[in-house]
Parts: C-alpha cells; sequence; structure tokens
C-alpha cells in the first residue's frame, strides 16, 4: 500500500508572517474576503489584526464572528449564507480549530453545493470540487486545523461530534505567527498545548504511522514536552515554539490519522461541552496504559524525546511505564484535571454507555493501534470519572 502526505500549497511562520495575508488574497485574484472568526477575537483587538490589514490595503471584507467553542451545524449553515450573501470569493479563518473547521465546511459546501445537508460530510465524502480557498490564521497552539485535512462538527440534535476527513478542504495557506498567539490565557495555552501533545503521540502510535510521519511526530513531541509550561506561563519565546510544534504534528497525523483519545473526547465534547484539547489531555494517559502492549518500543522512543531519564536502560515495561508518568507529570504541572468531573458538573456515570457507543462509531477508532470493543472503551471512561 502506498502512503500519501498532503500539507498546505503554502505556510508562513514567525513573527510578522499575518503581514502576507495581503499578498496572498491579490495573487489569487479575490475580490472579496469573508472573515471567520469568533466575537472575543473581535473584541479583544486579535482579528482585528488582519482586518486593519485588509482595510489599510483597500480590500473588501465582510465579518462572521458567529463561531461557537464547538461549532454546530447550524453555524455551518449560517456560516454558508453569510458567505453567499457575502459574494466573498476567499476565506480568511482567524481563530483555533472551531473557526477554521467551521471554514472548512463553508467552503465545501458553497463549491460542492450537493452537500448541502452538513451531516453528508461526515467520514471521507465524495465532494468534486476543492472548497473555496481558505487562509488560515491560527490563534492557538493547538489544533494545526491550519495544514490538516480534517474538521469535527458538532450535531446538537444526537449530542455528538461527528469527524469530516475531506483532501479538498485543506487551507491554501496557512499562517503560524506568534504575535497571534500572544494573548491566550494560561488555561486556553494549557489545554491547546496539550490537545497537540495528544497529536503526536498518537498520530506516532497509530496503525498507519510510518518513517516520514514518525519524524514530524517525535520532533512534535521534543518541541512540546519542552515549551508548552514556559508557553503556559506566558513565555513569548514558548509560544512561538508551541506554534511552531503543533504545526508539526497536524503535519503528521493529519495524514495518518488517531486514535481512540479522540474518539473518546469527541463525544465528551459534544455531551458536556468539555473543552475538545481538556478532554484529549485527560484521557491520553489512561488510554496510552490501554495501548501499551500493542506499541513495541514506540514508548521509549516517545519517552527518550522527553529527556526521561535512564530509559535507554530500562526494560520494556519500565520504558513504558516511565514515558506514562512522565507525559502525566506534565498534564498535572500545566493544571490538566485527571477527572472528567472536575472539568464538567454535567458528568453522570449513566451516560457511559452512550459515551462509549459514540467514541466506537467515531472516525478515529480504526487508527488506535489495539483495535478495542464497547466494553473497553466503557472502563477507561469509568477511570476518568
Amino acid at each position: 500500500m502506498a502512503n500519501r502526505i498532503m500539507l498546505n500549497g503554502t505556510s508562513y511562520f514567525g513573527k510578522g508572517a499575518i503581514d502576507n495575508i495581503v499578498n496572498e488574497v491579490k495573487d489569487r485574484g479575490a475580490k472579496k474576503v469573508l472573515v471567520v472568526t469568533d466575537e472575543s477575537l473581535i473584541k479583544f483587538k486579535v482579528a482585528t489584526k488582519i482586518t486593519d490589514l485588509l482595510d489599510k490595503a483597500g480590500i473588501a471584507y465582510d465579518i462572521f464572528d458567529k463561531i461557537k467553542p464547538n461549532p454546530t451545524i447550524e453555524n455551518v449553515k449560517d456560516g454558508v449564507e453569510a458567505c453567499k450573501k457575502s459574494g466573498a470569493d476567499i476565506i480568511v479563518a482567524v481563530g483555533g480549530g472551531s473557526s477554521i473547521d467551521t471554514s472548512k465546511a463553508i467552503g465545501i459546501i458553497i463549491t460542492n453545493p450537493e452537500f448541502a445537508d452538513v451531516r453528508s460530510l461526515e467520514g471521507v465524502a465524495p465532494t468534486k470540487k476543492p472548497c473555496l480557498p481558505i487562509i488560515a490564521v491560527s490563534t492557538t497552539s493547538g489544533t494545526a486545523a491550519e495544514v490538516t485535512i480534517n474538521y469535527v462538527i458538532t450535531d446538537v440534535e444526537k449530542n455528538r461530534k461527528f469527524v469530516c476527513v475531506d483532501p479538498h478542504d485543506i487551507p491554501v495557506v496557512a499562517i503560524v505567527d506568534p504575535d497571534m498567539v500572544a494573548s491566550m490565557p494560561a488555561k486556553l495555552a494549557a489545554s491547546t498545548g496539550m490537545d497537540a501533545l495528544v497529536h503526536a503521540i498518537e498520530g506516532y502510535i497509530t496503525k498507519g504511522a510510518w518513517e516520514m510521519t514518525d519524524m514530524m511526530h517525535l520532533k512534535a513531541i521534543e518541541i512540546i514536552s519542552h515549551w508548552l509550561p514556559k508557553s503556559v506561563e506566558g513565555d513569548m519565546e514558548a509560544r512561538d515554539k508551541m506554534a511552531l510544534g503543533q504545526y508539526i504534528a497536524g503535519m503528521g497525523f493529519s495524514n495518518v490519522g488517531l486514535g481512540i483519545v479522540h474518539s473518546m473526547a469527541h463525544p465528551l465534547s459534544a455531551l458536556y461541552d468539555i473543552p475538545h484539547g481538556a478532554a484529549c489531555a485527560m484521557l491520553l494517559c489512561p488510554v496510552l496504559k490501554y495501548n501499551a502492549e500493542c506499541t513495541g518500543e514506540r514508548y521509549r522512543a516517545i519517552g527518550k524525546v522527553m529527556d526521561v531519564e535512564g530509559i535507554d536502560k530500562m526494560s520494556i515495561e519500565e520504558a513504558r511505564k516511565a514515558t506514562i508518568d512522565a507525559i502525566q507529570s506534565l498534564a498535572d504541572k500545566v493544571g490538566i484535571p485527571r477527572k472528567i468531573t472536575e472539568a464538567s458538573p454535567k458528568v453522570k456515570m449513566e451516560d457511559v454507555d452512550f459515551l462509549a457507543m459514540s467514541a466506537m462509531a467515531d472516525a478515529c477508532t480504526p487508527g488506535n493501534p489495539k483495535d478495542p470493543t464497547k466494553e473497553d472503551i466503557i472502563e477507561i471512561y469509568k477511570s476518568v470519572m
């Protein structure tokens, strides 16, 4: 079987990267921009850094800022109508995974109107045309949505999230500028940073992993594990490093998939509105313990790039435990709770069966290194409740 790598056509990294947006819009012959963001990024003058550039260059734009933290089907439908009304021929998505994921769905439906039923995009949808061009500007260091072919939408009616995987949705340009993540609150920096670490670790142990993505994932684990604590403290060099690390993780997992950490996190966010990164972070170590027997020497390799002392001389069982302990220590250090009940007062034990069914049906589950049963999933949920 051939392995495939898909990445952005163009990406800009470093301080001042946003300045390239104007030329990218002009060079593509775009006449009207739809800026997709959320109200808080307008309020706190983050997204306005982009609109100021467009104003100065005389580029026409409209703003759609009704994005929710876990974007819904209705969010997407409203965005599609806003895009049609605007007449925009390019989208500038400003935000974390929510804004960029919503933009992907909007862009796909605009160019593939036969998929106007948002649910029809679940899984690998057979779209025919690339989405409306998207310039993705990340304001969190976690989701890597700016470089992936994946997006996640919440179905409020059915209390579930669904994953969409479509090569036609990848942004044409990614902007990774540390100035855009400078104002992230510590709690958000922690949860999105841990989400990036989960991407790198799950991508490294997934069934589809291979040499090219291994290289990306190990480098991402190294960067994230070393710089995340300082990023949470607000250190700007660390935030620059985290912005790069999460992007590298995205390069990898977008091409080989994830596992049951994400499968199990998705229904937690849908049912209890727990932030996605926090849900992933709480599940990571319990799932790593469950997967350990199917991962060969991979946990040792993770431990080595995390500078786990003496790991080369440990038995395979000792190395696995030491690596999981190091990951848990990092999560503790940045303030991630160990129990789901600490993240939401809505959590109820009687929901476990529904959560497990949702996780088993999730698009990420087949990539897990160990094939889980519903009972396995239930036991992991119970261990963190």
